[in-house]
């Protein structure tokens, strides 16, 4: 199956977080676009692997994405070489994408540098066709996207360019409410972690408002880019 976009995360819920707006918007104009997540986040405070695969599960079905695969690296401990980078070309010449979105160059997360940096470098290994690689006994021809874009995380990184999500966000919190194990529930018998309080799940929104804001829209979601945008006109820039 040929996608159009497909989005990496280093762990189940990455996705969500980061550009789930961007990718609903996508899915409503007939965009076909799939999620790969690095780990199973197995190192999480909170839940566990059969509850995040759930959970993910969820997430998927409320987004429409059209696949979701794990390529089950180790949380937390994966590296940028050539066993790792051999998994991402797979999936890349698997699903031969024009866009890539990846985590964010920098974050809290260590897994969120290191797995934005392994997917970019894949995304560009994936276009040698001296590298050879095979799916299913069937040898993968040579495939590199168009475009790899961070998505913001964590930090509050400067975006190149945001994507009006206005009319997603709604669908974006439902995608993140769907793993319940990880976020705020004042019901919940788990440690306390990070991502758990209601100020962390409620500073999705404010991020997301801030950049509407900035940028004349009710939402928005930030990007970092890896190389100049171009546009056909300025009347195409808002």
């Amino acid at each position: 199956m040929k996608l159009d976009i497909l989005a990496f995360g280093a762990h189940p819920d990455d996705v969500e977080l980061g550009c789930s707006g961007t990718i609903a918007k996508e899915i409503s104009l007939g965009k076909k676009v799939g999620i790969i997540d690095l780990t199973r986040g197995e190192l999480g405070t909170r839940g566990s692997v059969e509850i995040r695969n759930s959970e993910s599960a969820k997430a998927s079905q409320i987004l429409g994405v059209s696949v979701r695969e794990n390529l089950d690296m180790r949380d937390g401990f994966f590296v940028n070489d050539e066993a790792h980078q051999l998994k991402i070309i797979e999936m890349i010449r698997k699903y031969q994408p024009e866009i890539v979105l990846c985590n964010a160059i920098d974050d809290r997360h260590i897994d969120h540098g290191k797995g934005s940096k392994l997917v970019s470098d894949a995304c560009f290994l994936s276009g040698l066709r001296m590298i050879e690689t095979e799916f299913n006994g069937e040898k993968q021809s040579a495939w590199r996207p168009k475009v790899v874009y961070h998505y913001i995380q964590w930090k509050n990184l400067e975006p190149d360019f945001v994507v009006d999500i206005s009319d997603f966000m709604e669908v974006k919190m439902q995608s993140i409410l769907a793993y319940g194990s990880q976020f705020y529930d004042p019901n919940s018998k788990e440690p306390e972690s990070p991502i758990s309080s209601k100020n962390f799940l409620d500073s999705v929104k404010y991020r997301a408002q801030d950049l509407g804001r900035i940028t004349g829209v009710a939402y928005a979601e930030g990007y970092t880019v890896e190389r100049y945008l171009t546009v056909n006109s300025l009347s195409d820039l808002k």
